[in-house]
């Protein structure tokens, strides 16, 4: 049996809520769950209230090989629980970060933003440099006459 860490959407609508649960990977996300880990409430304006979790049961889960989602790992990793997946993930964006950088390409959009801002940056200081030597030579070609 696959386990999986991941959450199910509660609350109405504008209004999240989401409990953290084992579920079996073949359930449907709102599906049979097999435990109830805790829950998370992004509305929650108190950091301590925003994530309530029983670690010692996920931490069992993980032991026996259960699999987090992306967003329950990176929860996890907050509340201090660190695992392999996330080690795993880690690992692969780097590599792929450092083959992007090799080919060329850009790994996300921010960094093909301030890719192109900084080449806009450039070459205002370039258009800047080229008038500040046009405007003396254009003194002096006036004075001559």
């Amino acid at each position: 049996m696959a386990v999986k860490l991941r959450m199910t959407r509660m609350g109405r609508r504008h209004r999240p809520f989401f409990r953290i649960n084992a579920i079996e990977s073949r359930n449907p996300r709102d599906g049979r769950i097999l435990e109830k880990l805790g829950h998370y409430d992004p509305i929650e304006k108190d950091p301590a209230k925003q994530i309530v979790l029983d670690k010692e049961r996920a931490r069992y889960w993980l032991d026996k090989g259960a699999v987090p989602s992306d967003t329950v790992s990176e929860i996890l990793l907050r509340q201090g629980i660190k695992h392999k997946y996330a080690e795993e993930k880690a690992t692969r964006q780097k590599k792929a970060r450092a083959n992007a950088k090799a080919k060329g390409k850009f790994f996300n959009k921010a960094q093909a933003l301030a890719a192109q801002k900084e080449a806009e940056a450039k070459a205002a200081a370039e258009k800047a440099a080229a008038e500040a030597q046009a405007k003396p030579a254009a003194e002096k070609a006036e004075g001559q006459t």
